[in-house]
């Protein structure tokens, strides 16, 4: 500016303390969630900067201060309801509220939550993004300076930028395949999951390890993760290809699908049919027969995730690129080796 300097703003003073915007605001509100070491380096970077806090511009805002943005693919799946859950309550104990939005898989909608979202003032975002036309969204939130996690799925790659954060799936259905392959299948069969996502694939990666392992030839049966898709593919499995006797489900609710289509049939699944899921939602201990499935700890994962972006806002200290967390397999009636009457 020509005859005067710019005046300094919390941007500054974040860049001069190492730490995000949002936590520079926390401090300057007296918030009771930093730490003390972290408004020393505030009020240091402020004096070197020369910031001076306009504290009845701030108390406009202040109701926005401490409120995190929770953007979800699909709430209507029991996993992500689950994860959203448990992941707005650990949040809340901290004293942080959480405004979730659903985007029910378009990117038009994600881009408009999250735009809304920003100019509402949020602390900070964790997406679990839909695929498509992204790049608008991660690009506003770029320009905003937020602290941003995607989660369970990686969409954007500036991982750098926005840590990204799932259950190792490449592990979960390494750890199915190989306990399927233990009861002599004729041929296992992955099904479920769009074929040009990133997720599938992932999910995917561990069932073809073991079957190259094994000398088997794998089959895929793409289609969208939902109960319908289930029911048809079990159909079309016993139909046309009646010599695959075991599967993997892209996740639970195509497992359970493929459940109701089998009983229609009546197919013995756990014994004419072996068959794991993906997630360990709480319907599957719950269903006849009880669902194998790969176990996510997602309420856990959801809590780890409320942990991890505090320290980001209230410590600065930014999340790894990349964080798998442990899965584990759960055996149940419909690949345990006993026989189901």
């Amino acid at each position: 500016m020509t005859g005067m300097e710019r005046r300094p703003t919390i941007i500054d003073v974040a860049r001069v303390a190492g730490i995000s915007k949002s936590t520079v605001s926390l401090v300057l509100q007296n918030s009771p969630l930093v730490k003390e070491e972290t408004r020393r380096l505030v009020r240091e970077a402020m004096d070197k900067v020369g910031y001076v806090y306009n504290r009845a511009a701030a108390n406009l805002r202040s109701s926005n201060v401490g409120l995190i943005g929770l953007v979800i693919n699909d709430l209507r799946n029991p996993f992500f309801t689950e994860f959203a859950t448990s992941l707005q309550m650990a949040l809340s104990a901290r004293g942080y509220a959480t405004v979730v939005a659903n985007t029910d898989e378009d990117p038009a909608v994600q881009a408009q939550v999250v735009g809304a979202m920003i100019e509402h003032g949020v602390s900070a975002l964790v997406l679990s993004p839909a695929y498509g036309d992204e790049g608008g969204t991660f690009d506003a939130i770029a320009r905003g300076g937020i602290p941003t996690m995607q989660v369970l799925r990686k969409v954007d790659p500036r991982v750098e930028q926005f840590p990204f954060a799932a259950p190792d799936y490449r592990l979960g259905s390494l750890l199915a395949a190989r306990h399927l392959l233990s009861s002599s299948p004729r041929r296992i069969a992955f099904v479920g999951g769009l074929a040009d996502r990133a997720v599938t694939r992932e999910r995917m990666t561990g069932y073809f390890e073991a079957l190259a392992e094994a000398g088997m030839e794998p089959f895929v049966l793409s289609g969208r993760a939902s109960r319908s898709f289930g029911r048809e593919a079990a159909e079309d499995l016993t139909r046309s290809h009646p010599e695959i006797d075991a599967a993997i489900c892209f996740n639970d609710l195509v497992a359970l699908g493929m459940l109701s289509g089998f009983a229609k049939l009546k197919r013995n699944v756990g014994k004419d049919f072996r068959m794991v899921g993906f997630d360990d939602i709480e319907e599957c201990s719950q269903v006849y027969p009880a669902l194998s499935t790969v176990h996510c700890s997602i309420a856990e994962f959801g809590r780890s995730i409320a942990a991890t972006i505090l320290v980001w806002l209230e410590e600065g200290k930014r999340p790894e690129p990349e964080t798998l967390t442990a899965v584990e397999l759960v055996v149940r009636d419909t690949s345990g080796l006993q026989e189901i009457p």
